[in-house]
């Protein structure tokens, strides 16, 4: 397979812009889209009666308010997913008409406190709902690029295991959004390469193989995937190199403004919540050399690349869209 190498960075907006929002909502969605970003990404799980949704996670206790919702005690449980035991609500518990009772919450509540301001106002989106927000945006965009789409498929094992497969789901949504064909601005990404590989054998969109330890084969990983996502650690320039010579594009994930999640010489002040200098530290793995990355602050992730590029900083009218109640 011929390796899919982009002629610019693009920047990722991971789960949205979900340093300024609750992460997976339209709101957050909507902002990063605003702010520029080249790509949304929402991670993708399953309801009960087959509907992708975006969720970090299928269990959703921390990411939405169910836990005081008195008629859905009973569905708090433990299971095993991918080896681990996990305890909670789980989306496949949970119909698609139920899911949409509940409200969206902040994430990480101590180091995004201005986030909670939405707790309780924003709904659980599902995958075509977001995509229609990419449509609604690219058709009042005036020749802009399209909106491009990264979704995640999260624990397909899993899903696949209690018969609800995500892989032509994923699919027919992109298509009936018009997101399906050659050309499309779409990766689909997975750190499972069994998924990934079944996907290959039904799509010729760019697929990322997500890797958190080790790059592994990168030979092997190209016979059936066109990019790697992988973590900070691992974006040294000889490792984007390698991938490259491999015939893959290289994405880095996770850039976020706060001190909790910045090198020490790159806090400012001390509290974990503060904002340190996030644009030195994308301008550092930009120097690298990768194709791409995500990050919770679109705005200064497109500052950032275009400053590195010397390109203007892209402006698009702030869309009029109402918080969800």
């Amino acid at each position: 397979m011929p390796g899919y190498r982009l002629s610019k960075v693009i920047v990722i907006a991971h789960r949205g812009a979900s340093g300024e929002r609750p992460e997976h909502t339209l709101e957050s969605y909507q902002l990063a889209i605003d702010q520029g970003a080249d790509y949304i990404e929402p991670d993708l799980v399953m309801t009960r009666d087959g509907v992708l949704i975006a969720r970090h996670e299928n269990e959703i206790g921390g990411t939405t308010d169910v836990a005081d919702h008195p008629e859905f005690a009973d569905r708090k449980r433990s299971q095993i997913i991918d080896g681990e035991t996990m305890s909670g609500w789980f989306t496949e518990d949970f119909t698609l008409a139920e899911i949409k009772t509940l409200r969206a919450r902040e994430r990480l509540p101590e180091l995004r406190p201005q986030n909670r301001a939405f707790d309780g106002k924003v709904f659980v989106p599902t995958f075509d709902e977001i995509l229609q927000l990419a449509n609604d945006t690219n058709r009042r965009r005036d020749g802009a690029p399209r909106i491009g789409v990264y979704p995640e498929t999260k624990h397909p094992a899993h899903f696949a295991g209690i018969g609800l497969p995500q892989e032509l789901a994923v699919l027919r949504s992109l298509e009936r959004f018009d997101y399906g064909g050659t050309g499309s601005p779409v990766f689909i990404q997975s750190f499972d390469p069994n998924n990934l590989r079944q996907l290959r054998g039904m799509t010729q969109l760019p697929l990322v193989q997500l890797l958190e330890h080790e790059l592994g084969d990168l030979r092997l990983i190209a016979e059936y995937a066109d990019a790697i996502g992988i973590a900070k650690s691992l974006a040294s320039r000889e490792g984007v190199t390698a991938a490259h010579e491999a015939g893959l594009a290289v994405h880095v994930w996770t850039f976020r403004a706060e001190n909790e999640f910045l090198p020490d010489d790159l806090k400012i002040g001390n509290s974990p919540a503060g904002h340190g200098n996030l644009e030195a530290e994308i301008e550092r793995y930009l120097s690298r050399g990768i194709d791409g990355f995500f990050t919770d602050f679109p705005a200064i992730g497109v500052r950032a690349r275009n400053a590195a590029e010397g390109a203007p900083v892209p402006t698009f009218p702030p869309s009029t869209r109402r918080t969800s109640r």
